[in-house]
């Protein structure tokens, strides 16, 4: 099958690209042979998707101001490849386009009879109208509320999918309800854990994530003025590219410490040994990766409703819902130096049962070759 990424899925380093990456790992476990497609701009090729693909092409994202002078989105505009149609249409294997981002194509008349598959990550223009809200530069608040009125204007593309794969449950029904043409399921994002036993933690509270988005930018404000001041243990901070506003709010914290752009293998050592994991969005959309992530470790997890919102996950002893800054602070000052008992690993592993990425992967190639006729 192909499959056309948005962005080079490797290193799996943020949440979208970790979705991409671990699919394509576990289909490739599961005998299915891939052909993956790149838009890149900012990040090299990557030897390493050779391993788990039969081919893999890049194409140079057209990033200049005329991508902008377009009824198209920006994110969709800059993404059009003369060259993937091309590639595409030398075979008849099933297509899955990685996001809205990717899929001018799906309308295209040479494409009409092939099996082409949505991969939902966000309601995109939903997405993008909060980020502009989260964002304090005028001139980028300007942009993302274009491309959220471009983005709602062009969703209607995927009327033309022959299949909707969305990541969370809330968002499905979104999809059934707009679009009943066109068969929709849920399928959880594919991520990087794998919750197999007790393993101690070290005392300090983990926030992690993409700190140039707004998005984590803005709850990271929050928790510093609201939550970190007032904790028993240590803080820690870690994520690519934090603004020198967001280094400066962050330096009147005496007990946090940031890490800047940590690599891959250290970030995973930071979210496996923490004793409590804080995740706050002020966005219901998608499914947050970091969320998976964190629950596939002996961490405790505190965060605030609409870190949940359409999962299919509920609160237990091991994973605690925090309202506002009171109850957030109370929470994880009751979990300060307490280590998981096995019960409460085990309940844990019950609800990750959803999010199993064997389990899935077997249910995407169900879904693509029964319904496309082809075999993988």
């Amino acid at each position: 099958m192909h499959i056309v990424s948005f962005d080079v899925p490797y290193p799996a380093n943020y949440g979208g690209v970790m979705d991409v990456f671990y699919k394509i790992k576990c289909l490739h476990q599961n005998g299915v042979k891939i052909h993956l497609h790149c838009f890149h701009y900012g990040r090299s090729p990557a030897p390493e998707l050779n391993a788990y693909c039969e081919t893999v092409t890049y194409y140079p994202r057209k990033t200049s101001l005329w991508s902008h002078f377009s009824l198209l989105p920006y994110t969709v505009r800059s993404r059009q490849s003369a060259q993937l149609k091309k590639n595409l249409l030398s075979n008849n294997y099933p297509i899955l386009f990685e996001v809205l981002h990717t899929t001018w194509l799906m309308r295209d008349k040479a494409f009409r009879g092939r099996f082409c598959i949505y991969r939902h990550s966000n309601i995109e223009h939903d997405y993008y109208s909060g980020l502009a809200k989260a964002e304090k530069n005028l001139l980028n608040k300007v942009y993302l509320k274009l491309e959220a009125f471009k983005l709602k204007r062009y969703e209607a593309i995927i009327r033309h999918a022959s299949l909707i794969l969305a990541v969370n449950i809330r968002d499905r029904n979104y999809f059934k309800r707009k679009y009943p043409e066109v068969p929709c399921e849920f399928l959880p994002s594919f991520h990087p854990g794998e919750l197999k036993s007790l393993e101690g933690t070290e005392p300090y509270v983990l926030f992690h994530g993409n700190l140039s988005v707004s998005e984590n930018e803005e709850a990271v404000v929050w928790l510093s003025k609201e939550v970190f001041p007032h904790l028993r243990q240590k803080v820690i901070v870690a994520g690519l590219e934090p603004s020198p506003g967001l280094v400066q709010q962050l330096s009147r914290n005496k007990n946090v410490q940031l890490i800047k752009s940590p690599g891959d293998e250290h970030m995973q050592q930071l979210i496996r040994q923490a004793n409590v994991h804080v995740l706050y969005t002020s966005q219901a959309t998608g499914l947050k990766l970091k969320l998976l992530n964190v629950l596939n470790t002996c961490g405790f997890v505190v965060c605030n409703p609409e870190m949940l919102e359409g999962t299919g996950l509920r609160e237990n002893d091991g994973l605690f819902v925090a309202k506002n800054g009171a109850e957030f602070i109370s929470r994880i000052n009751q979990m300060a130096g307490v280590q998981m008992r096995q019960e409460q690993l085990n309940d844990r592993k019950k609800l990750l049962i959803l999010f199993d990425n064997q389990l899935n992967a077997k249910k995407l190639i169900r879904l693509v070759f029964a319904e496309s006729k082809q075999a993988p």
